[in-house]
């Protein structure tokens, strides 16, 4: 595979409707909202689910959630600790072969980066990755409906405390958060990130909410609504990442959004940089 030719802008559109996106536990659980009133979805939480759907195309994924652990390991340093070429680069001291293998052996390391430093280690490493990504904003400020909730059974036998215990659940009656995102080729060159990696990052962004259903976020409740990708000619890129996500205008056009046709997207066009637009599944 050859490393990434060509830099790479994207965004990506997520509907939500009657879900929690991404819960604040310093906030109750509550949707997590910016001072403005507008929602948010944190990069972390994003590219969590990058990972799972690559988990779920077969690739090696290094950051495993105990929910899709495919290998048994218990630990990211268990983890490390089973590739004996890693472990011969860490005793030799050998940074960048050690990154190099690692960047090899897992595609989120060399998409995202990763540190490597684990108690008993020789070598503390850090890999910067290409793919960068923002948290998600919703375009219009979010109405959060909270529900008190009972459980209505012990979770112990013999358990003094009455079966009917109380509880609260938050959701986000609609929101159309937009998130962007970035490819660097420099990074991606010591990385060894390549373009077929960047396809598979394209096509896990435009399935992000598949298997991905839970009780505060129901099965059809989020969606990716549009991806938008933009391939420049070259490896710098003819415009900053900045410019090419501003030109991406979306307004609400109702007091009361409830779904994306509520919304007028446009694109401002630029010479010589096509965009490719995919809708969600």
């Amino acid at each position: 595979m050859t490393t990434l030719t060509n830099k790479i802008d994207f965004a990506v559109l997520i509907s939500v409707k009657n879900a929690n996106p991404n819960g604040d536990p310093l906030n109750g659980n509550r949707p997590r909202q910016n001072y403005d009133g507008h929602g948010e979805i944190s990069d972390v939480a994003i590219k969590r689910k990058i990972r799972n759907r690559l988990i779920d195309m077969g690739e090696s994924v290094f950051v495993q959630s105990n929910d899709k652990n495919v290998d048994g390991f218990k630990s990211l340093k268990d983890r490390a600790d089973a590739e004996e070429e890693l472990q011969k680069a860490n005793k030799n001291k050998d940074i960048p072969l050690f990154s190099s293998l690692a960047c090899e052996k897992w595609i989120d390391v060399r998409s995202f980066g990763q540190v490597f430093a684990f108690k008993n280690d020789v070598l503390s490493v850090g890999i910067r990755g290409p793919v960068s990504i923002h948290p998600a904003i919703s375009v219009n400020p979010i109405n959060i409906t909270s529900t008190q909730i009972t459980k209505s059974v012990n979770s112990v036998t013999g358990d003094k405390k009455g079966s009917d215990t109380m509880g609260m659940k938050h959701r986000v009656d609609f929101g159309l958060y937009v998130c962007y995102g970035s490819i660097n080729t420099q990074l991606a060159e010591k990385t060894g990130f390549s373009d077929e990696d960047s396809e598979k990052v394209k096509q896990a962004l435009s399935t992000l909410f598949e298997n991905d259903a839970s009780s505060a976020r129901p099965d059809g409740s989020m969606e990716v609504s549009k991806v938008y990708w933009w391939e420049h000619t070259s490896k710098m890129g003819q415009y900053s990442s900045g410019k090419v996500h501003r030109s991406l205008k979306i307004e609400q056009t109702t007091d009361r959004p409830q779904s994306i046709d509520d919304f007028s997207i446009t694109l401002e066009e630029f010479d010589n940089l096509s965009v490719e637009v995919i809708d969600g599944l």
